[in-house]
């Protein structure tokens, strides 16, 4: 286990932090627990010369919970449900960085 994987763990467990979820592969498969770091940034974006501010949600989720993670997969947190668009790898290998679409 590296630093950084227990440094996830802890961010995760944190009440204050993490937040529960629940994981379904391609959206439709069976309901799995896992716990989940939310941020919710605006984007800024441009669309014909006007600048657009669009809310995104990204979650960050230990590899070592879910080892695949893939665009249609979805997390349902609270009344949110957020379908992933696009999933990668941290640097250390460590947790997904997961772009969602509500």
């Amino acid at each position: 286990m590296s630093a950084f994987a227990d440094a996830m763990r802890a961010l995760v467990a944190d009440p204050n932090l993490g937040a529960e979820a629940a994981y379904r592969q391609g959206g439709t498969g069976p309901a799995v627990p896992v716990r989940v770091l939310r941020s919710s940034p605006d984007r800024v974006a441009d669309a014909f010369g006007t600048e657009i501010v669009a809310a995104t949600d990204i979650l960050s989720v230990a590899i070592a919970v879910l080892p695949d993670l893939a665009a249609g997969d979805s997390f349902a947190l609270g009344s949110d449900l957020l379908t992933v668009t696009h999933a990668e790898r941290d640097a250390s290998g460590t947790a997904w960085r997961a772009l969602c679409q509500r």
